[in-house]
């Protein structure tokens, strides 16, 4: 069975596969060339060879092409949080579900365009904080679920997402050569011992 979509003109256009992909790329580029501000849904939906209605069916606005993953990467979290052995301690639980959040990104060098693009547009950056927020506050809630009380449940999240954010910086820094995993787990030793010797 093929689905259809229908063209402003009244045409009739097959359904691609691959046209999220294509949206992805298309914006991308034009967000690289023109700027966030100066690319519109209309551009990116051109450049795809795609229509707008096409483009909405994937995406709410041309910000989220950028930030469409964050419920995929925070359910990710989550579950590997609450399904962890209850055995672990609760900083253990929150790198196994930084493992979970590696698992799902995109690979590096989607990362690194992405974060170039967020690093030059001051409302963009902004959503990646609500984001990353987002990210904490269901964290503390997934350790609260595992029985951590407050506030060590949400002082945790926060430690969690720290380690995240600072891994995922050097990450995609253009010299690195290493993957997310191992520097979220050095990141995780780096607070260990600074709490273990203050």
């Amino acid at each position: 069975m093929t689905v259809t979509d229908i063209n402003y003109d009244g045409g009739m256009v097959r359904w691609e596969p691959g046209s999220r992909e294509r949206l992805v790329q298309a914006a991308f580029a034009l967000y690289a060339e023109r700027g966030f501000e100066a690319t519109t849904v209309a551009d990116i939906a051109e450049r795809a060879g795609l229509t707008e209605r096409t483009f909405f069916r994937h995406f709410a606005d041309k910000r989220e092409v950028l930030f469409a993953g964050s419920a995929e990467l925070q359910d990710a979290l989550v579950r590997a949080v609450a399904g962890a052995p209850a055995s672990l301690a609760a900083i253990e639980a929150v790198a196994g579900g930084l493992e979970a959040i590696a698992a799902v990104l995109p690979d590096v060098e989607v990362a690194r365009r992405r974060q170039r693009i967020i690093a030059a547009n001051p409302e963009l950056q902004e959503r990646e904080l609500i984001k990353l927020a987002s990210l904490s506050a269901a964290l503390a809630g997934a350790l609260r679920g595992r029985g951590v009380p407050e506030p060590a449940a949400s002082l945790t999240a926060e430690i969690g997402i720290a380690i995240f954010r600072i891994a995922f910086e050097r990450w995609v820094d253009e010299s690195n050569r290493r993957d997310l995993s191992a520097l979220m787990r050095e990141s995780l030793d780096e607070v260990k011992a600074v709490t273990a010797t203050a």
